[in-house]
């Protein structure tokens, strides 16, 4: 495991953490709502997109140097700021204080505007940025240039797939943002396709993606046929299968059939291929005589599911197929 100490004097900054794979859950955040940390308490995960002051717009970088950078597509500003910055829980950092000037923010809390706002209290370098503002997921971007790696316990074992859905590891406290991995699958479904239509399995992918593939790539013939597949679950014969991706080494599981796999969050996944059994009746029998019952249901939706637009750009704007005239019309739609 990682311990990460203050470049300047040593000091200790941060909790043992485990490296994971760079949440997806990054392409979006659900407007004027306090998001939960990131990532669990003892992980961490490093983004290797420049982040932070200043930033450009797209018209000032250009679409060639934008390309360069990974971006293909118009798609907000674009950092000049360090890459490979370190994110982790607020829980885990140790030893630092608020830059109180540097802690702008636009409602309840600090969106890290100003650039990094913490300091080792060792030295006063400024070694990271914290942000939990609303509309931010709550998470401390450490600057690589100012912290070191200290020697830290015996890293966590990788976790094989039969483990993770054993110990219920897929499963985390961020499924009620299920739109946004939703919205990242939904493009490289899209992306995926080639154009092609996508007629989706009947089943639990129905839900999530059938009413935005059939609106983004309307039926005609030559469909291509969409399922789920994955540890556990087995491998329909299909064109395209949605695979889960590794929470902690970010790697796709890999289906053996000839079918086209498609990542997706492992706990979307988990959730879409294993959902979790709801009964309204005890498990064993009835109810006690004389024992009247009147619960009220699980509430409803108030709308059907729609996979995030912000991410299902954000996603595409990220692929080199974008600048493909068909695709490219797509993005401008959005989903």
């Amino acid at each position: 495991m990682a311990v990460f100490g203050c470049a300047g004097c040593g000091a200790v900054l941060t909790a043992a953490v485990s490296e994971v794979a760079l949440p997806i859950h990054l392409a979006d955040a659900h407007w004027e709502t306090l998001h939960p940390p990131l990532l669990e308490a003892g992980s961490y995960a490093v983004d290797p997109a420049p982040y932070g002051p200043p930033w450009r717009r797209w018209d000032e970088v250009g679409a060639r140097e934008a390309a360069e950078r990974g971006r293909f597509a118009p798609f907000g500003a674009l950092s000049d700021g360090p890459s490979d910055t370190v994110l982790l829980a607020p829980g885990d950092m140790r030893g630092t204080g608020l830059i109180l000037e540097r802690a702008g923010g636009y409602c309840m809390g600090i969106d890290g505007r100003d650039g990094p706002n913490l300091a080792c209290l060792g030295c006063d370098l400024p070694v990271g940025t914290r942000m939990d503002d609303c509309g931010c997921w709550q998470v401390v971007r450490l600057v690589p240039q100012a912290v070191v790696r200290l020697p830290g316990p015996p890293e966590r074992p990788i976790m094989d797939w039969a483990e993770l859905l054993a110990t219920g590891a897929l499963w985390h406290r961020l499924s009620e943002y299920r739109d946004i991995p939703a919205g990242v699958t939904l493009a490289q479904v899209v992306a995926a396709a080639g154009g092609a239509p996508v007629e989706v399995a009947p089943g639990p992918v129905a839900d999530p993606l059938g009413r935005a593939l059939g609106a983004l790539l309307p039926a005609r013939e030559g469909a291509k046929r969409l399922d789920l597949a994955g540890p556990g679950f087995g491998e329909p014969a299909t064109d395209l299968v949605l695979v889960p991706v590794h929470p902690q080494t970010g790697d796709m599981w890999q289906p053996r059939a000839g079918a086209v796999p498609v990542p997706m969050d492992a706990a979307l996944w988990a959730e879409l291929a294993f959902p979790p059994l709801r009964t309204r009746l005890p498990v064993l029998g009835g109810l006690p005589a004389g024992v009247e019952r009147d619960d009220p249901l699980p509430p409803h939706p108030w709308h059907p599911f729609q996979p995030s637009r912000e991410a299902f750009r954000y996603m595409l704007a990220r692929m080199p197929a974008v600048r493909e005239p068909w695709l490219r019309a797509i993005y401008d739609r959005g989903c």
